[in-house]
């Protein structure tokens, strides 16, 4: 039993952009949440006090999610917190645009650690109190470039396919008490000041559906995988306008 009222999720790099908004669209669902965050502390407590306008509980935490000793002080402390955790939804991300040539061993490591080992610890470890509980839902954000090679975003490519396949080998490994899949996002409509200055925006044109996604589009499939996909494990689902389907 949960020691306050409701649902908990927990989900990591929740403070910006996508992750503040699925921990509000989780909110509105009925959840507290557990606001991760790495470096965006105000951003997180922002999002915690919007959660908490909403009627819902939060708890913002620091922690970094490819530090198993950071993740397992995290996990602790959340389930001394709300009791239980039923949902954990791996958002936290790192991007660099990078020609191969320039591309550098310590961003290759930093990337992959944070982006494919992040989700693999927080997975492990809250899978576990899961299966414990036979009962939970994991969704991991992976990407477009998941799916189709961008040269120069190498290791973010390489480390979102890596979640994809660890979605499926989870989805299989825990069920049938724990359900596990993943979101694919091309390109959102969230404009970043910092992103912005260094990242190519796609021309809509190249998309087929002719526009980038909406946050709240993202959004409502994690809370329709939340909440009602009860029969869904093991699947990535892209929500790219049908990008992926162009060369």
């Amino acid at each position: 039993m949960s020691k306050s009222k409701g649902k908990t999720a927990l989900v990591t790099g929740a403070g910006r952009r996508l992750g503040r908004e699925i921990s509000l669209g989780l909110a509105k669902a009925g959840y507290n949440i557990v606001v991760n965050f790495l470096q965006s502390e105000g951003a997180a407590d922002k999002t915690a006090e919007d959660i908490r306008a909403l009627g819902r509980e939060a708890m913002v935490y620091g922690a970094d999610v490819s530090n198993s000793d950071q993740v397992h002080g995290m996990i602790k402390k959340s389930l001394d917190r709300f009791g239980g955790i039923d949902l954990l939804v791996n958002n936290a991300s790192i991007f660099s645009f990078m020609p191969m040539e320039k591309l550098t061993e310590s961003v290759w490591d930093k990337t992959l650690d944070t982006n494919l080992k992040g989700t693999f610890l927080c997975s492990q470890e809250i899978g576990q109190h899961m299966l414990n509980r036979k009962s939970g839902v994991i969704i991991n954000i992976a990407s477009l470039g998941g799916v189709k090679p961008w040269a120069s975003e190498t290791p973010y490519c390489v480390s979102k396919a890596g979640v994809i396949m660890l979605t499926k080998c989870f989805a299989k490994g825990l069920a049938p008490h724990v359900r596990v899949n993943a979101i694919a996002p091309g390109f959102i409509d969230m404009p970043d000041p910092i992103l912005d200055r260094v990242l190519p925006r796609m021309p809509v044109d190249k998309i087929p559906l002719k526009r980038y996604a909406a946050p709240e589009e993202v959004v409502d499939l994690v809370v329709y995988l939340a909440t009602k996909g009860e029969y869904v494990t093991g699947q990535v689902f892209l929500i790219d306008g049908g990008r992926s389907l162009m060369s």
